[in-house]
């Protein structure tokens, strides 16, 4: 797994493209979830029993950071072999969307709009934050370590 990562992030545009995604994912994520205000200064705060959901948000952010620019580097690989690739960014894509997507403020400002349809689903959202960032987190690490074994295939890296 370390010869795959050096692979990668030997080349200095996928350590700039993990740095700008953990950054915006992270600074992203925690705004929307409230851990950081902007108005009428900028503002961090990490309330009592909060702790659980702002590391999973660093995890969240940090694997995408990590999967992210891995599937994008198998991307150029496989365009260049011409192999048919599977479902790597699919898995990052959904892992990143199903962590966002529980962010609460924005998960209330759109669906609110639907109604008693909106008001359910916020309630599901307020409830089931932490656990569908856990299942993102743990679609990250499968799509982690599928995409390391493929580039080891597709690479040939001898461990």
């Amino acid at each position: 797994m370390i010869h795959t990562i050096k692979l990668v992030f030997s080349n200095f545009k996928y350590v700039a493209l993990a740095s700008v995604i953990f950054a915006s994912m992270v600074i992203g994520l925690l705004i929307l979830s409230e851990y950081i205000f902007l108005d009428p200064y900028i503002i961090s705060h990490l309330p009592s029993g909060s702790e659980l959901g702002f590391v999973l948000i660093v995890i969240l952010s940090a694997l995408s950071a990590l999967v992210i620019p891995m599937n994008i580097f198998r991307i150029y690989i496989l365009k260049s072999s011409k192999q048919k690739m599977g479902g790597g960014i699919f898995g990052s894509i959904i892992g990143a969307a199903a962590g966002a997507c529980s962010c609460g403020p924005v998960g209330f400002a759109i669906i609110s709009t639907f109604g008693s349809v909106g008001a359910t689903a916020t309630a599901f959202l307020t409830n089931y934050e932490t656990p569908i960032r856990i299942i993102a987190i743990g679609i990250l690490v499968v799509t982690y370590f599928t995409t390391v074994k493929s580039l080891k295939i597709e690479c040939k890296i001898n461990p």
